[in-house]
């Protein structure tokens, strides 16, 4: 855990950088990542995942679509229900803030040997296949 602690250390600035340079509120990232991991959403049920109330809700997202990151349209099965997406550029800019750090991830593994990429590989193959199996 010691390793991995340092390397999170090593690629912090680069993960840091689209994150600041968003001028997000914290809740307005909750919002996004919500939406990425998600897909569309009710507004009710955005604001029971965030744990606020449909009008601060409201709020939060009028500031979100006025910044292009969220659509805000109707349910086609429910016009009384407001649907919450991603827009493009909101993807783009999670997406941004996820991977940040992955070139420099790339230059790093550029200069490890055939046999060294072949450990490596392995180890984070078997990190995935426990991170899938749900038990964490």
């Amino acid at each position: 855990m010691g390793a991995q602690i340092r390397l999170e250390q090593l690629f912090a600035d680069d993960r840091s950088q689209p994150l600041f340079a968003s001028h997000l509120t914290m809740s307005q990232l909750k919002i996004l990542i919500l939406l990425s991991r998600r897909g569309t959403l009710a507004g009710g049920e955005l604001a029971r995942l965030m744990g606020v109330g449909a009008a601060a809700l409201s709020g939060m997202i009028d500031r979100l679509v006025v910044q292009d990151l969220v659509t805000r349209t109707e349910d086609l099965n429910d016009r009384r229900v407001r649907r919450i997406g991603l827009t493009k550029a909101g993807d783009e800019l999670i997406d941004g803030i996820i991977t940040a750090g992955a070139e420099k991830q790339r230059k790093l593994l550029s200069r490890l040997t055939a046999e060294e990429l072949a450990v490596v590989s392995q180890a984070m193959g078997i990190l995935v296949r426990e991170a899938g199996s749900g038990e964490i």
